[in-house]
């Protein structure tokens, strides 16, 4: 019984520093400025909606899921037509760059939210 709780205590120890590493390797400066000169923040705030989500609750929808940083990144580079919450559509903005580091910063950026 002693080794299965090491082992728990072990994974979540784990568990936590990989989080803590994802979230240090973040570039909070350099995702902000990207959202900024691409307009994303005149549809969207971190912690109010505006025309679009907050980007805490883009974080809270894709907590957990395996596919969430190649979701949105699919979302802001295809241009996907989307539903507002005033149930209104209209055409996701495509981000103005082909850097996949850069994406991967930002999208990592919003999911830390």
């Amino acid at each position: 019984m002693k080794h299965a709780s090491f082992v728990g205590a072990l994974l979540t120890a784990s568990l936590v520093l990989s989080m803590s590493a994802a979230s240090a390797a973040v570039d909070a400066h350099a995702a902000t400025g990207l959202a900024k000169s691409n307009g994303c923040m005149k549809c969207h705030a971190v912690d109010k909606a505006k025309k679009g989500p907050s980007y805490k609750k883009i974080a809270e929808k894709y907590k957990g899921k395996a596919d969430a940083e190649s979701a949105i990144i699919k979302s802001i580079t295809t241009g996907p037509k989307i539903k507002l919450d005033d149930g209104s559509e209209d055409q996701h903005k495509v981000i103005d760059t082909k850097d996949q580091g850069k994406l991967k910063n930002l999208v990592n950026w919003i999911l830390t939210q």
